[in-house]
């Protein structure tokens, strides 16, 4: 098992081709090496245009798009935007037009 980062990197790329390389079994040449620390992962061409569109399709799933007022990336799970504190989208004006309208209730009495 692997246990250092770059180890578990560089098994990652490796099952990775794997799996792309067993839908084109015909030998061909690597393309490309991607070097991980100390070692090497070689790559095929079907497994470089796996592996680019992979990598341009990931969306991390903490992105929120961005900010209606200033366009800033970090909505938090609220809709409020950490650059600017203002609520965004749709969900945040809800949040916000609810917020507003809230009103404490009274005080228990002792």
């Amino acid at each position: 098992m692997a246990s250092s980062p770059s180890e578990q990197v560089a098994a990652a790329l490796r099952e990775f081709a794997g799996r792309i390389d067993i839908f084109d079994p015909l030998p061909g040449a690597h393309v490309a090496e991607v070097r991980v620390g100390d070692q090497t992962v070689p790559l095929r061409a079907p497994v470089v245009r796996a592996l680019a569109e992979a990598l341009r399709a990931y969306q991390d799933p903490r992105d929120r798009g961005t900010c209606d007022h200033c366009g800033g990336p970090r909505l938090d799970d609220n809709f409020v935007c950490a650059d600017c504190g203002r609520s965004s989208g749709v969900f945040g004006r809800l949040l916000q037009e609810r917020a507003s309208r809230f009103e404490a209730p009274a005080e228990l009495p002792d």
